[in-house]
């Protein structure tokens, strides 16, 4: 198999590489929506063969941002205001379960991984960090990952990433940014802190609903 060199200088597999490149790229938009996905193109545009390709874009159907379109043909998986609203719907039931298992199960090396991850976050945005994306998530994932409920948590890790779609679609505006994000991680944060189940799940759901509210309006049925 051919193998390529990450950033950190470890080896790692050319399919495996083909689906972070272009799970990156469908994330993003770079690869829009509802766009085929030829092999040819792809292999060209990665350097690499067309079999890793195809393993990609077979991985890439399990977590939703690929659609099979016959046997052979693949397409970014489309997007649409229903699509957003369910992702929406079902972050909102189970990162609320997560979280309230999560600080349910409270103890000092959550609390502080969780003070870590968002200082790493905050400092990235501030600086305009490539990395603030990764940062952005962990600091949302860690406060699942004291659930003791993994199942779960990859759900919500995969709802995670469907919704980034929609942010980089529809959050350039102008009225997004009159939000102070900042202010409302903090919020969550200081809730969790507190181990204030409930206060700490209406923050982060009114977080994920002023956010919704403004992507449903932004994008076309």
């Amino acid at each position: 198999m051919n193998v390529l060199q990450n950033a950190d200088g470890k080896e790692t597999s050319a399919t495996h590489g083909s689906y972070l490149t272009l799970r990156k790229m469908i994330l993003t938009g770079e690869l829009p929506a509802g766009e085929k996905l030829k092999i040819e193109q792809l292999r060209s545009l990665l350097s690499t063969g067309a079999s890793p390709v195809r393993e990609a874009l077979s991985l890439l159907t399990s977590d939703m941002l690929v659609e099979r379109i016959d046997q052979r043909g693949f397409r970014a998986a489309p997007v649409g205001k229903a699509n957003f609203e369910e992702i929406l719907l079902l972050r909102c039931s189970l990162e609320e379960m997560a979280l309230r298992a999560s600080i349910a199960n409270a103890d000092q090396d959550w609390e502080e991984r969780l003070v870590l991850c968002h200082h790493h976050m905050k400092k990235a945005s501030r600086n305009g960090a490539p990395d603030f994306e990764d940062a952005h998530k962990a600091f949302h994932m860690t406060l699942l990952q004291n659930s003791g409920l993994p199942m779960l948590e990859r759900f919500c890790a995969q709802l995670y990433d469907l919704n980034i779609r929609y942010r980089y679609l529809a959050a350039d505006g102008p009225r997004y940014k009159e939000r102070s994000i900042d202010a409302e991680h903090q919020t969550i944060l200081d809730r969790a802190l507190d181990r204030d189940a409930d206060s700490a799940t209406n923050a982060l759901l009114d977080h994920y609903r002023k956010t919704g509210e403004y992507l449903s309006r932004s994008i076309k049925p």
